[in-house]
């Protein structure tokens, strides 16, 4: 293995991610206590909020989540039956940006392979420097000091991203800096993100299939220009918000998992993701 030039350090080889998984649930059957979820050799983190009347949307967004109830209770034939239907935005909750949101001519979210939305995983912890200012811009130096420690971020990685402001999920103005509603809340936004200049370095550097962050957008709250999410989209690279339980998982060794809802033509959409401990 070649030292990087930049850090000194060595890559890891990178394991290229299976396309079919025998998955084996272990549930903990002790009366009282919480069930533990493994798929093969270690646990599974579940990196999504669910969706309900308390999620959070982008300010534009004056509906949010709504289920309605169709039909709930025993039929004329005797037989419990509940059905609902529902009402969303693409862009709420955890979620995908397809990078056809912001540029043309790129992959709608049913478009995304596969092997784009599984890979290997790394968590860059920068909640401290979130904690000390709302709109921090994620750095290269932030993920140059990351693998001075950890190691070089492997070749097709997803890189997730934590600011530490999970943990105000879903308090929607510890979370977004305002509860206010309408185009002129967003003004008032306040949250860190990812700088540009470090999304086309993690793009063209390190040649990631994909980033997450644990914050509304992975532009921070006051961009007008959401100059990183065009980055991205132009090199064709999905990206997760309101990424959840990043405290959760180790800075490296595990597996991303992240399912979008598969809408045809769609700019973005709810989002599955979880993370494979272990491998």
């Amino acid at each position: 293995m070649r030292p990087d030039p930049e850090t000194g350090v060595a890559e890891a080889p990178m394991r290229k991610a299976k396309s079919f998984v025998s998955v084996v649930l272990l549930v903990g059957g002790l009366a009282g206590g919480v069930g533990r979820t493994q798929v093969g050799r270690g646990p599974v983190v579940d990196l999504s909020y669910p969706f309900s009347a308390e999620t959070v949307f982008w300010p534009t967004e004056e509906r949010g989540f709504v289920l309605e109830n169709v039909h709930r209770g025993y039929t004329e034939r005797g037989y419990y039956y509940t059905a609902n239907r529902f009402c969303t935005a693409e862009h709420g909750g955890t979620h995908v940006d397809a990078p056809i949101h912001f540029s043309e001519g790129r992959w709608t979210v049913d478009a995304i392979p596969l092997d784009r939305l599984i890979g290997p995983g790394v968590v860059v912890d920068v909640s401290d420097r979130a904690a000390a200012d709302r709109d921090y811009r994620v750095r290269v130096e932030d993920f140059l000091r990351w693998e001075k420690r950890h190691g070089r971020i492997p070749t097709g990685a997803i890189v997730l991203i934590r600011t530490g402001f999970g943990r105000y999920w879903p308090d929607r103005i510890r979370y977004l800096g305002t509860d206010r509603r309408g185009p002129e809340a967003v003004a008032e936004l306040h949250f860190p993100g990812l700088h540009p200049e470090a999304a086309r370095w993690l793009v063209e550097r390190r040649r990631i299939r994909a980033v997450g962050i644990d914050t509304a957008s992975i532009d921070y709250g006051p961009s007008t220009q959401f100059e990183s999410h065009v980055v991205l989209a132009e090199h064709n690279v999905p990206v997760f918000e309101n990424v959840a339980n990043l405290d959760r998982l180790p800075a490296r060794g595990f597996t991303v998992v992240a399912l979008p809802m598969k809408i045809e033509g769609g700019s973005g959409g709810p989002l599955r993701i979880v993370a494979l401990l272990g491998r």
